[in-house]
């Protein structure tokens, strides 16, 4: 494989030092480890090669694997989410919860000026949360599959819609010319700037695709 290939990927990401599952797309496996979620919709992902939509070490290890062909590799920080900073725990005033009428307690995910962190403890009117990614300093152990390697310009695109956002499965995908129009039913109600990446990443990574449409389709319901 090679930069700006399309592929599907089977994987399980763990922890190395504890061997915890963090994340995977195997519904089989998920429920024999204990980690099964009804509410993830599981199977392979799609992946662009070379987007850096995945993390470095992941993307340097699809180069010049096949299709069909399995790799375990361990991932240092340096190339997954990075080693842990001390300059990302912050002291943030109480007042910045009671704004967003929180209570904050020792574990809680807090979205703060648009940064994800976690409360790491609560006293004289401060708040430390740590902003670092949770999985920042851990070694990762992959466990990785290419299952598919895709060519036909339509499930690119609808590649790139899944990576973005989980399809309702109504979606259809009409290409004219240079032309991409994108059918989707209004339970998709997709924000203009998700609409914005998806059509920088159609533009760049699907050869000969310059204009992108999206198209709501509604079926109103008529009372009796």
């Amino acid at each position: 494989m090679k930069e700006g290939d399309f592929i599907r990927i089977d994987y399980v990401g763990r922890i190395k030092e504890s061997g915890l599952i963090f994340d995977l797309t195997n519904e089989e496996i998920a429920k024999k480890e204990g980690v099964y979620n009804p509410q993830v919709k599981y199977g392979p992902l799609p992946v662009i090669i070379g987007s850096k939509f995945l993390i470095k070490g992941l993307e340097e290890a699809f180069e010049g694997m096949k299709i069909g062909e399995k790799k375990h590799l361990i991932i240092k920080p340096d190339k997954a989410f990075g080693d842990r900073s001390e300059k990302l725990i912050k002291l943030i005033p109480e007042s910045e919860f009671t704004k967003q009428n929180m209570v904050p307690y020792q574990g809680m995910p807090v979205n703060i000026k648009n940064l994800q962190g976690r409360v790491l403890s609560f006293s004289g009117g401060r708040v430390k949360v740590d902003f670092n990614h949770p999985l920042a300093g851990k070694e990762l152990e992959y466990d990785l599959e290419i299952k598919k390697h895709i060519t036909d310009k339509q499930e690119k695109v609808k590649s790139i819609l899944e990576f973005f956002y989980r399809p309702t499965g109504k979606e259809k995908v009409r290409i004219e010319g240079g032309m991409v129009e994108i059918f989707a039913d209004s339970a998709s109600d997709l924000p203009m700037k998700v609409k914005e990446e998806i059509s920088k990443t159609i533009a760049k990574w699907v050869n000969g695709l310059e204009k992108i449409r999206f198209i709501e389709e509604y079926s109103p319901i008529i009372p009796e």
